[in-house]
């Protein structure tokens, strides 16, 4: 089974199971690791901001629109920011490290 590797707020690594087509988000939110994903998914809240690992960022489709403009209402952001709900997880993705940003 492929497997997502998350970084809590805390620096804790956490080593999650998968299922292919759900959001990273649901993934995450589902093991109360502090994210919360208030919207379900529908790229409207930005609570579940996370940030990328350097050596994933290019594999993940890039942004779209909705996403980026959400992320710009955000008052940090780093280099590989992203909201876990437009990811959608493919068993491709297998190792994916993402780490939960800060709440703001």
């Amino acid at each position: 089974m492929a497997v997502l590797n998350v970084i809590d707020r805390s620096g804790a690594r956490h080593v999650l199971d998968t299922v292919e087509g759900w959001r990273v988000m649901e993934l995450v939110r589902d093991q109360r690791l502090g994210l919360e994903g208030v919207c379900g998914g529908a790229c409207a809240c930005a609570s579940c901001h996370v940030i990328v690992a350097d050596e994933w960022a290019s594999r993940l489709p890039p942004p779209h629109d909705e996403e980026l403009m959400k992320l710009d209402e955000l008052p940090v952001l780093e280099t590989h920011s992203r909201l876990a709900c437009q990811i959608i997880w493919r068993d491709d993705l297998d190792g994916l490290t993402v780490t939960l940003a800060e709440e703001t």
